[in-house]
């Protein structure tokens, strides 16, 4: 039987998404979690791979399991058993070929950015200086679409494809904060962080907002911006088609 199971986390204490050797990662808790619970081994496969320090307000996972259970019961066990920056907010029984990762729509990451300090804020990038807002969302137009995105990504990163298709990009206010939202069906390593970095250079104008375009055009990460922290990275939504879950 497989099963989708939808999680939530913060990042700030764990080595990313991906099980590594002799570090705290999120898939290795759920992992230990559920084969604990359900005293079987089990492996839970995600929809990405969050790096070190991001969050997830969504994110998905998938795992096949031989046990029988009661979804709210075994939700309940596990939200116990897990630390407080992990939380299971559903498990959904989903058919046996379907794959969390490569069955999903899109993906959209939301970045944060404040001007002041603020001691009750600690997800958010701070920055003093003063930013052209309109540059910045004058910049986003030129990642829509399909392209290949190497220039922002981290070099030899180990991936069949750099291409991605950005379905939305754009800068907004929220509560406070200045909110680049990003959504596309896919996303290399790196590439929000160094997309923002860029385009804070725009806002900071130290380059026009179509240099953005012809950074693409080139393939060259050197002539990107700078990768920005990961603290203020939220994976904040992750769509799928309604028939997946009708089983």
């Amino acid at each position: 039987m497989r099963f989708f199971i939808e999680i939530s986390y913060r990042g700030t204490n764990y080595h990313g998404w991906q099980v590594q050797p002799n570090n705290i990662t999120i898939q290795a808790v759920i992992n230990k979690a559920l084969s604990t619970i359900l005293k079987e081994e089990i492996f839970v496969t995600g929809a990405g791979r969050t790096d070190a320090g991001v969050h997830a307000n969504q994110m998905y996972a998938h795992f096949d399991t031989k046990t029988a259970f009661e979804i709210d019961k075994l939700i309940f066990r596990l939200n116990q058993f897990l630390p407080n920056d992990i939380t299971i907010h559903n498990i959904i029984k989903v058919s046996n070929d379907a794959n969390c990762r490569f069955d999903a729509k899109n993906r959209t990451y939301r970045y944060f950015i404040i001007n002041q300090k603020n001691s009750f804020i600690e997800d958010a990038f701070l920055i003093h200086k003063s930013l052209d807002i309109e540059k910045m969302r004058q910049s986003c137009k030129f990642l829509l679409g399909k392209h290949d995105f190497t220039s922002f990504t981290k070099k030899h990163s180990q991936t069949h494809t750099n291409f991605c298709n950005v379905e939305y990009a754009n800068w907004h206010n929220f509560d406070n904060k200045l909110v680049f939202e990003i959504r596309a069906d896919r996303f290399l390593w790196n590439m929000v962080r160094s997309i923002v970095g860029t385009l804070l250079q725009v806002g900071e104008k130290k380059m026009s907002p179509d240099s953005v375009g012809n950074i693409l055009i080139k393939k060259n990460r050197s002539l990107a911006g700078k990768t920005v922290p990961s603290y203020a990275l939220f994976l904040h939504k992750i769509e799928y088609s309604n028939k997946i879950f009708n089983v």
